[in-house]
């Protein structure tokens, strides 16, 4: 490749929809070539620079997702699932890499992407942070080495305005906890707590969510046993870091086979 890789950013008025835009207008080893939001939108027809209230960047904000996609190599998505799913679709014609930072998809979405995936590399994450992904790790591992008789507790904290819960980050980490311990957390997921539950089933992974104020992301695994307690902890005060882990996943994924991806790839830290 020539030029360095086209990326296109959904969602852009948002959050982390301007974090992107920031951070792939200044990367060195990318371009911005698409600015996408939804139909109705006042930003539609702007140069996504001066919509965010800054200097012109020269992309026009887009409601033709399809046409954005055709003229990029990979489209970072952090928007909502119904969304992401048509991304995915259009994204695989396009032949462009996918990174998908929405959380809450249903199975039927996870099917809809797998299908996209057999045609262009998708790279899913519930968290693209290189801390979280660290802490995934040594989930699995801690789950390993601990038998039942510690509790485990993932309690997550995000902003007032989060729509999921519990969050992507936390079922990260609970899958993690399950597959240390050899069970599916399907099976042993404790969530949703409310009046008279009688006693913590032994062996279960539980889940706590806290939403308040302008909290960016907050997550701890707690493993209680009898006389002593274990946590593990990430604290993110930046959305910058997930900004900059899903653009590296975008650049990782310019070589890649079609297929589905995740951070644990893109970081080099899967074992096994």
């Amino acid at each position: 490749m020539t030029e360095l890789p086209g990326i296109v950013t959904t969602g852009v008025s948002g959050r982390m929809g301007r974090m992107l835009v920031d951070t792939i207008a200044q990367s060195p080893r990318a371009r911005l070539v698409g600015a996408i939001e939804r139909s109705g939108h006042d930003w539609i027809g702007q140069d996504v620079g001066t919509a965010m209230g800054g200097a012109a960047l020269g992309v026009t904000v887009t409601d033709d997702a399809l046409e954005a996609l055709a003229r990029a190599q990979a489209v970072i998505d952090f928007t909502a699932p119904a969304a992401t799913v048509e991304f995915a679709a259009l994204a695989a014609q396009a032949r462009a890499v996918h990174v998908i930072g929405t959380t809450g998809l249903s199975d039927d979405d996870l099917t809809r992407i797998n299908a996209a995936a057999r045609h262009a590399p998708i790279i899913r994450a519930g968290n693209m942070s290189l801390g979280v992904n660290l802490l995934v790790q040594l989930t699995k591992r801690v789950a390993a080495a601990l038998d039942e008789d510690f509790d485990i507790e993932v309690i997550e904290a995000h902003h007032n305005r989060k729509v999921d819960a519990p969050s992507g980050t936390a079922l990260m980490l609970g899958e993690a906890a399950a597959q240390g311990r050899g069970v599916r957390l399907a099976d042993v997921r404790d969530a949703g707590r409310d009046g008279m539950t009688g006693a913590r089933r032994r062996g279960d992974i539980g889940f706590t969510a806290i939403r308040g104020g302008d909290i960016v992301g907050e997550h701890d695994v707690l493993f209680a046993g009898t006389g002593e307690r274990i946590t593990l902890r990430h604290v993110a005060t930046d959305r910058a870091v997930f900004a900059r882990g899903a653009l590296k996943a975008a650049l990782w994924g310019q070589d890649k086979a079609p297929g589905e991806y995740d951070m644990l790839d893109v970081l080099g830290l899967r074992d096994g």
